[in-house]
């Protein structure tokens, strides 16, 4: 990557890029700036653990819940690679048969009229996905970490883009797809350094954008932080619609299983009616209850509750840190290569990518039968790397990759065959 790439990267991680070097006239000019930008999430997320180190003595991250919500954010993009975005998708469809009139795409006024307005839509789709509980269901995954840092950024749904493109829709009627390409990217890295507890405050800029002061807020499970700022880039929505609140002196800090839950909620009720407001009202709403409920049957938050950190060995922390920055490797090879690779290697390879997130995350939890599913995994990466699907960062890691592999495999088939054994004794 040269200086200039770096550069671009950089400041396209806090939206500071220029109409001049990001404006394009095609869609497929349009850089993938997200993906561009994982040598800037694994820096800056390195550089938070550093900071947090000297700054606090302990560190920000723990290995479990950052893993998660890194895994999380990965598969959220894997479905891109099989298909367009649902919201590019829907805007260009918009825009060859709807439009009106369409803005120059080589002019700065049409950049910024459609930075504000693609802020504009994302603070809607942020208020639709706290405000209406079907929506709810798929954004609670950004809210599921009980830590506050950057690799919560990650921490994104795979379902959400379902619902969030109709909101850009109204600015497909005069943008050109190729200048909405470039903001709607620009959008989600900005609200990527905004999760840290680690900047309290910034001055004047706290008045017009959202920072991680305001943004600690709208993550917080206080009482005052419900459904408040919701904002992107910008702050001044919620200053605008009323739903703005400021951070209070530190208080007490603060899952794809929502869907079932809903389910079972609804099947509670007797009417139709019900049954349909429990997916379309708030998450909080019951009979009775006005349309967002009452938070103030929400738990109290009392400074006591202990964050969710499973206890697991350093050796095994270790191992599952190794394999996941190897599949995080043949994640970004796979958006890299994705134009060279047929549909049929690709969905095999986002079955390995999502069996990996799996098995660690079963390690992770120390299920009883982890050892038998990373067994088959370390067989299945094996085997992938005998016939050349995943190829190591560098040359000269392929023999030490090949070896960590297999001893890998030896070590769960070993452990399994034990457990077997173990539990024929017993039912003998």
């Amino acid at each position: 990557m040269g200086s200039g790439s770096v550069s671009v990267g950089l400041r396209a991680m806090f939206s500071m890029l220029t109409p001049n070097e990001s404006s394009f006239e095609r869609v497929e000019e349009v850089p993938p700036y997200v993906q561009q930008a994982t040598p800037f999430f694994v820096g800056l997320m390195v550089l938070e653990v550093v900071v947090g180190l000297v700054k606090t003595g302990r560190s920000v991250v723990t290995i479990s819940d950052g893993l998660t919500s890194i895994a999380a954010g990965m598969v959220s993009r894997l479905p891109l690679l099989l298909l367009r975005g649902c919201e590019l998708s829907a805007y260009m469809y918009v825009w060859e048969r709807f439009r009106l009139l369409e803005l120059p795409w080589d002019s700065a006024w049409t950049w910024w009229f459609t930075l504000i307005g693609v802020d504009f839509g994302y603070y809607w789709v942020h208020r639709f996905a706290h405000e209406v509980a079907v929506s709810g269901a798929a954004h609670q995954v950004h809210h599921s970490s009980e830590y506050y840092n950057l690799t919560t950024a990650l921490r994104q749904s795979a379902t959400q883009q379902f619902a969030s493109w109709v909101f850009y829709l109204p600015l497909a009627l005069a943008v050109p797809p190729s200048i909405f390409a470039v903001h709607i990217q620009l959008n989600l890295l900005y609200q990527f350094w905004i999760h840290t507890e680690l900047i309290r405050d910034l001055g004047p800029l706290e008045w017009v954008f959202n920072t991680p002061k305001h943004h600690r807020v709208h993550h917080g499970r206080n009482l005052y932080c419900i459904d408040k700022n919701y904002g992107g880039i910008l702050i001044i929505w919620d200053r605008l619609f009323g739903t703005f609140a400021s951070e209070e002196d530190k208080g007490p800090g603060v899952v794809f299983h929502y869907y079932r839950y809903l389910w079972r909620k609804s099947k509670a009720y007797r009417s139709f009616s019900d049954k349909l407001w429990t997916f379309l009202k708030g998450p909080s709403w019951k009979p009775g209850k006005a349309r967002l409920g009452d938070h103030v049957d929400n738990p109290k938050v009392t400074g006591k509750e202990v964050p969710h950190d499973p206890s697991w060995s350093l050796p095994l922390q270790a191992y599952a840190a190794v394999h996941f920055l190897l599949v995080l490797w043949t994640y970004h090879e796979l958006f890299q290569n994705k134009m060279m690779l047929s549909q049929l290697t690709i969905l095999g390879m986002i079955c390995y990518i999502l069996l990996t997130l799996t098995s660690l995350g079963f390690i992770m939890e120390q299920r009883p039968n982890s050892g038998f599913l990373e067994t088959f995994r370390c067989f299945v990466m094996m085997m992938m790397q005998r016939y050349n699907y995943l190829t190591p960062p560098l040359p000269f890691l392929t023999v030490p990759t090949e070896a960590f592999v297999s001893l890998s495999l030896l070590f769960w088939a070993l452990q399994s065959f034990s457990q077997v054994l173990s539990i024929k004794r017993k039912s003998d």
